[in-house]
């Protein structure tokens, strides 16, 4: 029970307002002092309403729920990223110690940065290899009728730094130049003798053009991509037949088996492997424009078939990183169909044996083409050269 008080705590400590004397006191209002409640002291956060007071407690307790929530988010977004980055380049087969083979000091310098930024542009050596051919040397059996023995492909494809375009030059396997260790042959002989090493050294002897990075594709993938995409749409200029596929001039909707059948065809095509190469192009562009026009970013079970089907089957240096391949595809997103330059080195004379294809290539132009992809330019003056034809044969 409180005490009595002997006045208010209103301030009625003057005596001239003092209650006169033998009057009752005055009634008490029972207001307690402070330090005589046995109340427990006021907590901020349970103030009466309108209580501008600090609430700390609960914003507490907010705080840590937005925080668990967002950690949440940032785990499964973290998690979903591995789980794409593995299924996809994860699925792409790693090329052991192409690079390491190499002398540094005899090798074309890297690229250097566009002015006022720090991209580079990439180069590839993009090199198609038919698992399904009886002989690993592509050209040797030229003219024979074996068209599985002629399907490989080798392309310098070069990203630009802003990577806004890129251009792909073909050099045919029946190219006689210098092979290191081999004097001057078809430059097939260097990858049937020496492998990925020995063809990106002698690609970049004749070229004299630093390759960032060797990739690899399976033409028995090109069944697969071909499919995953529902088929893509080919214009032939001459009608041809190929392992038991008839061509018709003009667009040709392809399936799996007659992609493959088309890439692979040498044999009855007028400037035999040159028409080849172009074919290869043909294919390669035609993917590139079914896969635009389609947008499979609506339709997620038909990206997922057409990425497995690609990754499975590409092989990469290993000096190209998981995380490497998803940047790389990150900066391409914007890139267009008619922003890739599609490109044969130039050629003086070609000839196909009876064992074995002969290209001379035009010495002159070829160095021209090759200053300006060191410099990063080619497709500025890429009117100079001859570009793929809208309807190869």
């Amino acid at each position: 029970m409180s005490r009595p008080r002997a006045e208010e705590r209103t301030g009625h400590d003057d005596p001239a307002n003092a209650a006169p004397t033998g009057l009752p006191p005055a009634p008490s209002t029972g207001a307690v002092p402070d330090d005589l409640s046995d109340s427990p002291p006021d907590d901020p956060s349970d103030g009466p309403p309108g209580d501008a007071g600090p609430r700390r407690p609960r914003r507490h307790r907010v705080l840590l729920t937005i925080g668990v929530v967002l950690l949440v988010m940032v785990l499964l977004a973290v998690g979903f990223a591995w789980y794409v980055t593995d299924r996809y380049a994860g699925n792409i087969t790693r090329i052991p110690g192409v690079f390491s083979g190499l002398d540094e000091s005899t090798r074309p310098a890297p690229a250097t940065p566009a002015p006022g930024t720090t991209d580079v542009p990439l180069t590839f050596l993009l090199v198609g290899v038919d698992s399904e051919a009886e002989d690993p040397v592509p050209g040797a059996t030229a003219g024979a009728g074996d068209d599985a023995t002629h399907s490989e492909v080798l392309m310098l494809v070069q990203l630009a730094a802003d990577r806004q375009s890129a251009v792909a030059v073909s050099i045919p396997e029946d190219s006689v130049v210098p092979v290191p260790g081999y004097d001057r042959t078809n430059i097939s002989a260097a990858f049937a003798t020496g492998g990925p090493t020995l063809l990106v050294q002698t690609v970049e002897l004749l070229t004299d053009i630093r390759i960032d990075h060797y990739l690899s594709v399976d033409f028995a993938g090109f069944a697969e991509v071909t499919d995953a995409l529902g088929g893509v749409d080919v214009r032939v200029a001459e009608a041809t037949q190929a392992r038991n596929v008839s061509f018709t001039a003009g667009v040709n909707h392809l399936d799996g088996e007659e992609a493959l059948a088309y890439v692979r065809q040498r044999a009855g095509l007028p400037e035999g492997q040159l028409d080849s190469v172009r074919r290869h192009q043909n294919y390669l562009r035609a993917v590139m424009t079914q896969v635009a026009r389609d947008n499979l970013l609506t339709d997620p079970a038909r990206l997922d078939d057409f990425l497995l089907a690609v990754t499975n089957s590409l092989s990469v240096d290993d000096e190209m990183s998981n995380l490497d391949v998803v940047s790389l595809v990150l900066s391409l997103r914007n890139l267009d169909p008619s922003d890739v330059g599609f490109l044969t080195v130039p050629v003086a004379t070609s000839e196909t044996g009876a064992t074995v294809g002969v290209v001379d290539l035009d010495l002159e132009r070829a160095a021209r083409m090759w200053t300006y992809i060191q410099d990063g330019s080619l497709q500025e003056h890429i009117n100079e050269f001859d570009e793929l034809p809208a309807a190869p044969r």
